[in-house]
C-alpha cells in the first residue's frame, strides 16, 4: 500500500502562497495554487521551479479566488499542468476575473519595467501571460456546496461554505483510508454581505488558517465605522480626497455598502465616489447574480445606484481621474488592497505628497507590502523606482476585515464533530500561527503543529477515518528535515522513508503514533504528540550514524 502524505508548499509561517500537496496511492492533488506576495524571499519562490513537475499533478482544488490562493494556476499550466481544477461556481466566476487581470498586469508591468529601466533582468518577463490564463480557465470545474464529488480511485472532495468571499469554501478531501479538512480563509460569524459560514464535518487531520490568529477584531465603541466616517468628514472639510485601497473581490462590495449606510445616516457629506478597478466592476456583477450566497437583506445593485457613484471602466477615464483633472473632494476606491499593484498605485503617486488627502487601509496588510509600510508609519514609499514622501493622512479601519479573528478560528475548530487528532496551523505570520496553535492546545486539548515550508507529513496508512465510537483513529507521521513524530511508547522513532538516505546536512526523521495504543505520561492520557528537532546526521570513525541536536516534544491531554 502506498503512503498518503501532505506537503506544505506555501502559507507555512507566512500568510500568502497557499499550496498543499496531497500524494495518495501514487496520485497527486494540490489544494490551492496561490501566489506568494509580500516579502521578497517569498516572492522569488514564484519564479523557482515547482517542487514537483506540474504535469504529474492530477487535480487542483481551490478554496477561493483570491490571488494568494489561485494566482499561481496559470504558471502551473504554463509548466505542463493539464488536469481538472475543482472549485465552487462562485470561485470559478471570480477566478476568471482575477486571473485575467493578473495576466494583463504581469504583461504590462514587464513592458513598463523594460521601458523604465527599473528591472534587473534583460528583458523583464511576466510570470505568465494572458494566453496562459486563457488556457487555464477551461480547466475550472464547478461543484455545488455540500456535495461529495467523486474524483475516482476512492478520492472525493466536499466544499462547505466558509463565508469569507463569494464562493469561498472549506475543503474536505477524503481518501480510502482517512480524510483531511482544509479551512481555506474563514469569514467572521457575521459577514456584512454574504450568508454566514457553515460547519464542515470533522476529519482526523485539519489544516486551519491563522491570519488573525493572535488578535481579536475591535468592537465599535459607538457607531460602526465611525473612524472611517470621521476621516471622510475631515478630509472633505480641508479640501482633500479619500483613497480607499480595496481588494477588488468582496472588499469593494463591503466598502460600497458601508459608504451607502453612512450616506443614508447623514454621517458623511455627499461627494463623488469613483470605483476605479475594472476587476472590481466585473466582480460586482458576479455578486449581483449570486443571490443564493448573499444575505437576504442585500441588494448589490443598490450600492452602484447611489448618487454620484461612477464606475471607471476605460483607460482614458482612469487617466483623467489619476491626473487630478477632476477637481474637488472625492472618494476613490481602487485595487489592490495591499497597494502592491493595480490602478491604486497611480492614485497613490498623486495623492501621497498632499497633506489634504487621506489614505484609508481597509484590511490585512501583509509584511513586505506597501500597505504594511504605510500602516507602520513609513515617511516615504518607493514606487516605480522613485521614492515619494508620505504626507497624506493614513487611517486604518479594521472593522472592514472579513477574516475570522482568533476567537472565530477557535470556535470553528471547536465545532468540528468528531474533533481532529492533529491540527496544522498555516496561512499566518509565524507569531500569529504560534499563538493560535498554543490557544487551540490550551482550550481544546488538541495536538497542534505550525509546519515549516516544504515540510511533509505522512497520513496514517491503513487506518479507517473513524473508530466504532465515532472518534478518529489514525495519526500523522512527520517526515521532514528537522521534524519527527513519536511512537506509541513515547520514544522518538527514527528511519528513512523507502530506505532513502538522510539529506546532506540534516536528518529525514520518521516516527509514528500507533492508532490503537494509548499514549500516557504520569497516568494522563494524551491525544497526540509532536516532536520538533534540529537533528543533524554525521558518521563517526567507526561508521556509526550519529544524530546530534535538540528535541522538543509537544503533548496534548486527551479530553
Amino acid at each position: 500500500m502506498c503512503a498518503e502524505s501532505l506537503t506544505f508548499l506555501g502559507a507555512a509561517r507566512t500568510v500568502t502562497g497557499s499550496k498543499y500537496l496531497l500524494e495518495i496511492d501514487g496520485r497527486r492533488l494540490l489544494v490551492d495554487a496561490g501566489m506568494f506576495q509580500g516579502e521578497k524571499p517569498w516572492r522569488v519562490r514564484n519564479w523557482a521551479d515547482f517542487p514537483v513537475p506540474p504535469d504529474t499533478i492530477g487535480d487542483i482544488v481551490l478554496t477561493h479566488a483570491h490571488m494568494d490562493h489561485c494566482g499561481y494556476l496559470p504558471a502551473l499550466v504554463a509548466k505542463g499542468f493539464t488536469g481538472s481544477v475543482w472549485c465552487t461556481a462562485g470561485t470559478r466566476d471570480l477566478a476568471a476575473i482575477v486571473l485575467r487581470d493578473a495576466g494583463f498586469l504581469a504583461e504590462r508591468e514587464a513592458r513598463d519595467a523594460a521601458a523604465g529601466g527599473w528591472s534587473k533582468h534583460t528583458p523583464p518577463l511576466p510570470i505568465y501571460t494572458s494566453a496562459d490564463v486563457e488556457r487555464t480557465l477551461p480547466l475550472l470545474r464547478a461543484i455545488d456546496f455540500d456535495t461529495d464529488a467523486d474524483l475516482g480511485d476512492g478520492l472525493s472532495v466536499r466544499f462547505t461554505r466558509a463565508g469569507h468571499i463569494l464562493g469561498s469554501a472549506s475543503v474536505t478531501v477524503t481518501t480510502r483510508h482517512t480524510s483531511v479538512l482544509f479551512s481555506g480563509d474563514l469569514g467572521r460569524h457575521d459577514h456584512p454581505v454574504l450568508r454566514p459560514r457553515d460547519t464542515p464535518p470533522g476529519a482526523p487531520v485539519v489544516v486551519v488558517e491563522s491570519t488573525y490568529g493572535d488578535r481579536e477584531h475591535p468592537e465599535p465603541r459607538n457607531l460602526p465605522h465611525e473612524g472611517f466616517a470621521d476621516a471622510i468628514r475631515r478630509t472633505v472639510e480641508r479640501g482633500g480626497s479619500v483613497l480607499v485601497p480595496a481588494f477588488a473581490i468582496d472588499r469593494t462590495e463591503v466598502v460600497l455598502r458601508t459608504i451607502a449606510q453612512l450616506r443614508a445616516q447623514g454621517r458623511i457629506p455627499s461627494v463623488p465616489i469613483y470605483v476605479n478597478s475594472p476587476m472590481a466592476t466585473s466582480a460586482l456583477e458576479v455578486y449581483r447574480r449570486a443571490t443564493g450566497e448573499l444575505r437576504p437583506d442585500i441588494d448589490i445593485g443598490e450600492f452602484a445606484r447611489m448618487d454620484n457613484v461612477h464606475l471607471v471602466t476605460s483607460a482614458e477615464e482612469s487617466m483623467a481621474l489619476t491626473s487630478g483633472r477632476r477637481r474637488g473632494p472625492s472618494i476613490i476606491i481602487s485595487s489592490s488592497g495591499m497597494v502592491n499593484g493595480g490602478r491604486v498605485l497611480h492614485h497613490l503617486e498623486r495623492m501621497l505628497p498632499d497633506t489634504r488627502n487621506c489614505i484609508v487601509l481597509t484590511g490585512y496588510q501583509a509584511v513586505g507590502t506597501r500597505g504594511r509600510a504605510l500602516l507602520e508609519g513609513a515617511t516615504q514609499l518607493k514606487m516605480h523606482g522613485v521614492y515619494l514622501p508620505v504626507k497624506a493622512e493614513i487611517v486604518a479601519d479594521q472593522e472592514f476585515s472579513v477574516h475570522g479573528d482568533a476567537s472565530d478560528l477557535v470556535d470553528w475548530v471547536r465545532d468540528l464533530d468528531p474533533p481532529p487528532t492533529t491540527v496544522f496551523v498555516t496561512h499566518g505570520e509565524e507569531e500569529a500561527a504560534e499563538a493560535l496553535a498554543a490557544r487551540l492546545t490550551r482550550e481544546l486539548g488538541v495536538a497542534t503543529v505550525v509546519p515549516a515550508y516544504a515540510e511533509r507529513v505522512l497520513l496514517a496508512p491503513g487506518a479507517p477515518p473513524r473508530g466504532a465510537d465515532g472518534v478518529h483513529d489514525g495519526a500523522v507521521d512527520v517526515v521532514a528535515e528537522g521534524t519527527a513524530g513519536v511512537d506509541a511508547e513515547g520514544a522518538a522513532g527514527v528511519g528513512h522513508e523507502d530506505g532513502a538516505g538522510a539529506p546532506e546536512g540534516g536528518a529525514r526523521v520518521r516516527a509514528e503514533v500507533a492508532p490503537t495504543a494509548p499514549v500516557t505520561l504520569d497516568a494522563a492520557a494524551l491525544a497526540g504528540a509532536h516532536v520538533a528537532t534540529d537533528l543533524r546526521v554525521r558518521s563517526d570513525e567507526a561508521g556509526v550514524i550519529v544524530l546530534e541536536g535538540t528535541i522538543s516534544i509537544r503533548l496534548a491531554r486527551r479530553t
